[in-house]
């Protein structure tokens, strides 16, 4: 089974780049950004609370907030690095 997730994933990893280079012809590149973000937000959400994973934030060390959010951080900060370095 794992075979058909890995399948899926390296199509939708494609699609990703597909859209994103289409999506953003004619859009600033970090509104562009937010756009995408924004909708991978509501997505992830959507999840979470679907599977019913809201109450399980109050168990979150505040270790683990930390390197949470500095995950966060840095994976935003290496989008920007990308998108500006175009420039």
């Amino acid at each position: 089974m794992w075979k058909y997730y890995a399948l899926l994933s390296a199509f939708f990893a494609a699609m990703t780049a597909i859209c994103a280079k289409v999506g953003v012809k004619d859009v600033n590149s970090d509104l562009a950004t937010a756009i995408r973000t924004f909708v991978i937000l509501l997505l992830t959400w959507g999840i979470v609370l679907a599977g019913s994973h809201l109450g399980e934030i109050k168990s979150i060390s505040a270790h683990t907030w930390f390197f949470l959010i500095l995950s966060g951080v840095a994976t935003g900060l290496s989008i920007i690095a990308a998108e500006y370095h175009h420039l």
